[in-house]
Order: structure tokens, then sequence, then C-alpha cells
């Protein structure tokens, strides 16, 4: 399920791409970055932390609270995807074992976004906070967004 829809495409991306937004400087979050730099083998998702540049400017387009981070979002070119929907939709084209976390398709999307909501709200508390948002190593940072717009 979509919470967005737009007919063009989001800044810094390009058609096709799939763009994962998350708090840099939640530790949770940044786990669940470096879990996709892991297991996400065929490359289909880029990372940006909501605090980046890129970021700020995805979420303006999708008018998005440019200062609250409950969500990690997912964008696939003008669509956005949040809460419970935009984990599901990520872990599906994750390789299996995770894959299958898509069963909680099951549930319905207020409960699962009930508990998401719990976990996003205490994040900081339950996981801690960094000072500032993690920075990608070498090796990584191709997989994330850059500033340079799309041609």
């Amino acid at each position: 399920m979509s919470d967005g829809n737009r007919s063009d495409i989001a800044p810094y991306l390009r058609e096709g791409d799939r763009v994962v937004l998350f708090d840099g400087v939640c530790r949770l979050c940044s786990f669940w970055a470096r879990f996709l730099l892991r297991f996400d083998r065929d490359r289909n998702f880029k990372l940006a932390t909501v605090q980046s540049e890129e970021g700020q400017a995805i979420l303006s387009f999708f008018n998005m609270p440019l200062d609250e981070y409950e969500t990690m979002l997912l964008v696939e070119g003008s669509r956005m995807y949040v809460k419970s929907d935009a984990i599901l939709r990520v872990v599906a084209q994750l390789p299996f074992p995770w894959s299958a976390v898509t069963g909680f398709r099951l549930i319905p999307a207020p409960l699962r976004d009930w508990v998401y909501d719990r976990v996003a709200r205490n994040r900081y508390r339950l996981f801690g906070k960094r000072s500032q948002c993690a920075m990608p190593d070498a090796a990584d940072e191709a997989r994330f967004l850059t500033k340079k717009k799309p041609e």
C-alpha cells in the first residue's frame, strides 16, 4: 500500500531506483541499513539517511515531515511506502530466508503498523542514538544516493 503516489520521480532517483530512507542517528535504523548492505546481494536498493540533503529532498517531495522521523521509507520512483508495508516490500526482494518474512502480510496492516509505531517511538530509548549520522565505508559508498542529480 502506498502512502504517497506522484506522477514524476522523486529527486535524486533514476527510473527503476529503489531507495530506503532511514534515520542515520538511530542505532536500530543504522543496523537495518547495515543489514541491507549485507543481504541485498543483488543490490536492489540504494540507501539515504533522512538527515542528508538527498533524504530531505525526497521527504519534501512526498510532503513528509523534515524533522520527525518515525518511519522508514521505501521510495520506488514516484511511489512511497512506509512502516510495515515498506519493510515487507524490502524483505520480499531479499534472498531466502529473509524473504519468508513477507508472510507477515497476512497480519492486518493496522496491527502491523501499531507494533511498528511502538518500536519507532521508543527506538532511541531502546537501542540508543548516535551524536551524528554514521558514514558509509568506502566499499559501501556506491550503495548510497549521491548528490549528483540524474542526467
